[in-house]
């Protein structure tokens, strides 16, 4: 059985997914009976976007030894000990910008640092399993894919961090290249790819011997939705909007509607294949979080975990059963 994980997009949420994981990795510790177990032992491949991304690169940058270097409670601590930091906006930033309407929301020094300092200059080749990473080249008007599999180009992958969460209003993008290459700008690959699980059924294609539909187990984790509190453009607001009043909504519609597309679209294969049972996909009911990307106040990140966790307590038998799946050979 080939083993997918593929992480959504959606900024300082990345607490759900990471928390979830930092679960199902006590979980399979205690079912292998390991306590050196990685979230990274029990999958061939992970997808990330944005937020994902960065979650993916952190489950499969090496140590010294070439193990798992973080384990998935230190890369959900990424977030909760740098959000905060990450998403501030110096007073004379905000002043000079509007708030963020003459230029991108967030300097992009604090999250260069942090990545700087998670990631150092390990490099995409030295990865420990396949990943999938989407971002978007804004010069070539191609979206772009970080792998392993293609082995054409090299990259930091403090630098990939950087490219696949440059999301549009809120980071200037990513001016990077390749170890040996030439700087082009990236954004966040949540423009076209928020759910990467249909990229990573199509990067799976790539593997040899190529896995059938019904040898594949995936697991596709969300950045957590709220029906309660999902932000609702009536027709009254929306039909008086311009150019530039349409920017953030139509992000944000943008996002989520991809997500539950590809949602619907793997779910569909998945059951008309018969495979219905080798796919999970878990998405957090935000009940106190606020929804926003970037609310990375200590409050809505001590929500984020509080939702986390009761959604874990509540889906026990599932995240149970998920981990028994995973430690089956």
């Amino acid at each position: 059985m080939t083993k997918i994980l593929s992480i959504d997009g959606g900024g300082i949420r990345g607490i759900v997914p990471g928390t979830i994981l930092t679960y199902l990795e006590n979980k399979l510790q205690e079912l292998s009976n390991n306590p050196n177990a990685r979230i990274s032992d029990y999958f061939d491949l992970i997808a990330g976007t944005s937020t994902g991304g960065i979650l993916t690169l952190a489950l499969l940058c090496p140590d010294s030894e070439g193990r798992a270097k973080y384990s998935a409670k230190e890369a959900v601590d990424f977030y909760l000990k740098s959000g905060t930091e990450i998403f501030s906006i110096p007073i004379r930033k905000r002043i000079c910008t509007i708030g963020g309407l003459l230029d991108e929301k967030y300097p992009k020094y604090n999250i260069e640092k942090k990545f700087e300092e998670y990631f150092g200059n390990t490099k995409l080749s030295e990865l420990i399993k396949p990943c999938l990473i989407t971002s978007y080249n804004t010069q070539k008007r191609e979206e772009v894919f970080f792998n392993q599999n293609d082995n054409k180009e090299d990259y930091f992958i403090k630098h990939i961090a950087r490219a696949t969460s440059a999301a549009p209003t809120y980071f200037e993008p990513a001016y990077i290249k390749s170890i040996n290459g030439e700087y082009q700008p990236f954004i966040d690959g949540g423009v076209f790819a928020n759910n990467p699980a249909m990229c990573a059924i199509v990067e799976i294609t790539k593997f040899k011997p190529v896995p059938k539909l019904n040898e594949i187990f995936m697991l596709s984790i969300g950045t957590g939705r709220s029906r309660k509190n999902e932000k609702k453009y009536l027709y009254k607001k929306v039909k008086k909007l311009g150019l530039i009043g349409w920017v953030k909504p139509l992000i944000d519609i943008m996002m989520s509607s991809n997500s539950e597309t590809v949602n619907y679209q793997i779910k569909k294969i998945f059951d008309n294949t018969g495979s219905s049972n080798n796919l999970f996909r878990l998405q957090t009911e935000l009940i106190n979080a606020n929804l926003d990307m970037d609310n990375a106040s200590q409050k809505n990140i001590n929500n984020l975990v509080k939702d986390t966790e009761l959604f874990i307590s509540e889906n026990k038998k599932t995240l149970d059963k998920i981990a028994e799946r995973l430690v089956q050979k």
